[in-house]
């Protein structure tokens, strides 16, 4: 049987182009995400390009409530999830951390951290009984360091590696595998996000650059679940060669 990949905010960039890359390849497909009819027109585009099953699951991943009722729902065909892709994940805002909107850091913190905690408690388990999976997590480079206007986020993905390396400790005594795959600049609708929607705002992140893809991220992610069962890739950083780290950037403007 073709491995089960399931995928969270699956609906745009990462987890978009995550899934038509496992797809391409023949995995059956459990996507999550908050818009039934944007999982609705993904599933309908998958299925027409390539002969695979998909199982979509409603549901945001902060509430809790809601992924219990339905990861427990999953029939029992679709049980033995092979790969986990924890995606899931937004900033919202540029305020220093002094400045900064409450309300929109209990979004980020509880997409980001405990979103990603509540899809690995319920998910984990199915694997540890099958003994076999692996989960990948999607961190930052933005883990690695802070930044102005983005201390919150970056605090969010530093948790996003203590909870990739505890975990991998934790299953150490089995063969499931735990990667957190970071990523620098990619273009994708992240920075309209953080921007409430001003694109204008969101393109300038990216003038004078060639920023990686989803489908640059899907790539590796593919890579990365595709290796030996023995070799476990425990964390990768990806950026465009344009940047150096989260704050060096070169660009090619003309004045």
């Amino acid at each position: 049987m073709a491995q089960t990949v399931f995928i969270t905010g699956s609906t745009s960039g990462i987890g978009e182009a995550s899934a038509r890359r496992f797809a391409a390849a023949g995995s059956r497909l459990i996507l999550n995400g908050r818009n039934e009819g944007k999982l609705q027109s993904l599933k309908a585009e998958i299925e027409v390009q390539y002969a695979t099953e998909i199982l979509l699951l409603t549901f945001d991943v902060r509430d809790r409530q809601a992924a219990k009722e339905a990861i427990d729902g999953i029939p029992p065909q679709w049980q033995a999830i092979d790969v986990l892709v924890n995606n899931a994940g937004l900033v919202l805002g540029t305020d220093r951390e002094h400045e900064g909107d409450l309300a929109e850091w209990d979004i980020v913190i509880d997409t980001n951290i405990k979103g990603l905690l509540n899809i690995t408690r319920l998910v984990t388990p199915l694997m540890v009984k099958r003994n076999s999976g692996h989960i990948i997590n999607i961190g930052s480079i933005a883990g690695d360091a802070a930044y102005a206007g983005g201390s919150v986020y970056c605090a969010t993905k530093a948790a996003v590696k203590a909870l990739s390396d505890g975990l991998r400790i934790d299953l150490a005594d089995t063969p499931i595998r735990v990667t957190n795959i970071k990523p620098g600049l990619v273009e994708t609708n992240f920075s309209v996000t953080r921007f409430h929607g001003d694109r204008a705002r969101a393109d300038a992140v990216y003038k004078g650059i060639k920023p990686l893809t989803g489908e640059d991220v899907a790539e590796t992610i593919f890579f990365v679940a595709s290796a030996p069962e023995h070799v476990q890739i425990a964390e990768i950083l990806i950026m465009p060669t344009c940047q150096a780290s989260a704050t060096v950037v070169h660009r090619n403007i003309k004045q």
